[in-house]
């Protein structure tokens, strides 16, 4: 049985449920890389190219933790994955940069999904990957059709509150008394990644805080927040940030809105200045973290309580 390594990063959040079973109904094995660590980072800083943004690092760290494990390594050339829109470049160029800079490498599945003109592209990556495990069409349609019906499922549970670490293993948010919500918003493959971004998410809700995600809104109502965007936003995780921003102050009254970035991600650097105009237009406390390879957890931590106490104290305020 062949093996086909998944690293557990960058876009692993939104689509591993779809990736694994449509593997294993080709009759692979499909093997994941461990849990973020320090190991995994410094593996990945050391391998790939100095200018990287932290989630590339990662990546990096985790190919090099899958290499000697299995018979392919998976890493699709993203260009685009909505119609007339893109994402961030880097993932035009992932395959490359992994095989140029980590030696001993499997054989590298590096398909291109490039959705801006329509599901073509989608179709003959189906094909092109369904390939390498059988000469059946038939069975490589079945096998993603499964594939798609499970990553709806996955979607669904988010919807519902649930994070993709939960959603993953089939549950729903743990069921609490929450004082107030915070927006969390920000990349998946930041806020989800409990070692990247130091457990955020855990910390809020063990202050009683309800965390809510730009990946449990819907997706027809953020398309029709960004239809009222003064210009079109062209990069499909930019406006899924701005837009939920908007929806969670507007619709789920949060109390406030974080954003977690990483250091010398252009995209970030763009979109985190609109929101943020957007955000303090509205009279609602935003704090943005950035952080990067060398962030240490108790800056972090004393940002969040930071930002907590001033909510806290804001409501008081207000009381008087």
């Amino acid at each position: 049985m062949p093996k086909v390594g998944i690293p557990r990063a960058l876009l692993y959040y939104n689509y591993f449920p779809m990736w694994k079973v449509f593997f294993e109904e080709l009759g692979a094995e499909v093997v994941l890389s461990g849990l973020t660590n320090k190991k995994m980072l410094d593996d990945g800083v050391n391998c790939c190219v100095d200018d990287a943004c932290l989630p590339m690092k990662v990546f990096h760290g985790h190919a090099v933790h899958l290499k000697d494990r299995v018979d392919y390594l998976f890493v699709p050339r993203l260009i685009s994955v909505e119609k007339n829109e893109y994402i961030c470049p880097k993932f035009c160029g992932l395959p490359d940069m992994v095989i140029n800079s980590i030696e001993g490498l499997p054989k590298v599945i590096d398909c291109t999904i490039n959705l801006r003109d329509g599901n073509k592209s989608l179709r003959k990556a189906v094909l092109e990957v369904g390939g390498l495990f059988t000469g059946s069409l038939s069975r490589i349609y079945k096998a993603y059709q499964k594939a798609s019906a499970e990553l709806a499922d996955y979607e669904r549970l988010m919807l519902n509150g649930a994070t993709p670490l939960e959603a993953l293993n089939g549950n729903g948010p743990p069921p609490a008394d929450y004082q107030y919500s915070i927006g969390l918003i920000g990349h998946p493959y930041n806020i989800y990644d409990n070692y990247v971004s130091m457990s955020i998410i855990e910390k809020l809700r063990a202050r009683g805080i309800n965390v809510l995600t730009q990946d449990m809104v819907c997706k027809e109502e953020l398309d029709r927040i960004a239809e009222g965007f003064t210009k079109p936003m062209f990069w499909s995780f930019g406006k899924k940030i701005m837009a939920a921003s908007s929806y969670l102050i507007d619709q789920r009254n949060v109390r406030g809105i974080i954003y977690l970035v990483a250091f010398g991600c252009g995209l970030d650097a763009l979109v985190g200045d609109l929101v943020e105009r957007r955000i303090r237009k509205k009279g609602v406390p935003f704090c943005m973290i950035t952080i990067d390879e060398h962030t240490g957890e108790a800056g972090v931590d004393t940002r969040l309580e930071a930002f907590i106490d001033m909510l806290e104290w804001r409501d008081t305020q207000e009381c008087l």
